[in-house]
């Protein structure tokens, strides 16, 4: 039979990953090969490739399907790339609510890769490309940057440990201020980098400067959010972004005897809210806009990290909303970027 559209599905984490082929033909029946697993490594794709070719129909379109878990897929996907095979990198939401039209409720990395090659047959997808080389960059530098200040903070926390510690050797206080003053080094360092790297691109610097109009938001905010998403490239609505930086809203509710607290997912770019928290306290402070959001939501709920992390998540769609229309912050304008304030809740 002819096949119309076939799929390799793959489940990767950091060491290895998981692969599944999946074939469709005119009368819509589903054919899956074995499940094979390899080395997330330059052997492992080339034997991913020899593999392919023992089943895989030439007469028919390819594709590759992984979800952009991590950074564990990058190497894999730019392989595939770099050879001329057709890549396709889904946002862990997409393939969640796809796991969940299913009804599959196991979990094991044979079964996703199973499931993410019938993905790919069953429904139309938009062709990874790697990201913009000085947005990949720009990413490495923001991270560090905020790897660099965890550091800072746990040798401060160590540092007030050892000061309030009894008789303690003037040594180890003299090394833990050298380690941290060596950081902060670093940290301007990284800082000037990441400018430098900005300034290099007028167009990136234009439209980063037109998302600082944002009250609240500043240069190191913008990058980070920009790097993160490697500009917005595959998002293509405020919902899938949300999503992405694991701000959508879990409920935990069953009948008419389980009603928990709704709460945000956390399942997402941890980098991204990292970049937000201390935006979204100045923003209430000093932005009227968002002040007033904030206001609204508290009066109505005792936690004001509810206001906090709704503030969170409106600073997030209004940079994208900015980004994608390459426009500039205007206040009091409540239709540059229209959505719901979602009331969510954090566990304790």
């Amino acid at each position: 039979m002819t096949i119309q559209k076939q799929s390799i599905g793959i489940d990767i984490s950091k060491d290895t990953f998981t692969a599944c082929g999946c074939s469709v033909n005119h009368d819509g029946k589903l054919t899956f090969t074995e499940v094979k697993n390899f080395n997330n490594a330059q052997q492992g794709f080339n034997q991913l490739l020899r593999w392919a070719k023992t089943f895989a129909d030439p007469n028919s379109e390819l594709i590759f399907l992984m979800e952009a878990t991590g950074v564990y897929y990058e190497s894999l996907a730019h392989h595939l790339f770099k050879v001329k095979k057709k890549v396709v990198v889904v946002l862990p939401n997409m393939s969640k609510h796809y796991f969940s039209s299913l009804n599959i409720k196991s979990k094991t990395d044979e079964l996703d890769a199973k499931i993410l090659s019938r993905f790919g047959v069953e429904r139309i997808h938009r062709l990874w490309t790697p990201p913009l080389e000085i947005l990949l960059h720009l990413r490495n530098l923001t991270r560090n940057y905020v790897q660099l200040q965890e550091q800072k903070t746990k040798l401060g926390n160590i540092k007030h440990s050892k000061e309030s510690s009894n008789n303690i050797q003037k040594f180890i206080l003299t090394s833990n201020q050298k380690l941290i003053k060596q950081i902060d080094v670093q940290i301007e360092q990284c800082k000037i980098e990441i400018k430098k790297l900005v300034m290099s691109d007028e167009e990136l610097n234009e439209r980063i400067e037109k998302l600082m109009t944002i009250k609240g938001v500043g240069f190191m905010t913008v990058v980070a959010v920009i790097a993160e998403t490697f500009g917005f490239e595959h998002f293509k609505s405020a919902k899938q972004v949300v999503s992405f930086a694991g701000y959508d809203v879990v409920q935990r509710e069953s009948g008419t005897s389980i009603k928990g607290k709704t709460r945000i997912s956390k399942k997402g770019n941890r980098f991204i809210r990292n970049a937000l928290y201390f935006p979204a306290m100045v923003a209430t402070r000093y932005n009227p806009d968002l002040k007033a959001n904030y206001m609204r939501i508290i009066s109505n709920n005792p936690s004001k990290m509810v206001g906090q992390v709704a503030i969170q998540r409106k600073l997030l769609v209004l940079i994208y909303t900015l980004w994608k229309n390459n426009s500039t912050y205007v206040s009091n304008y409540n239709k540059i970027a229209p959505m719901e304030i979602i009331e969510a809740t954090l566990d304790s």
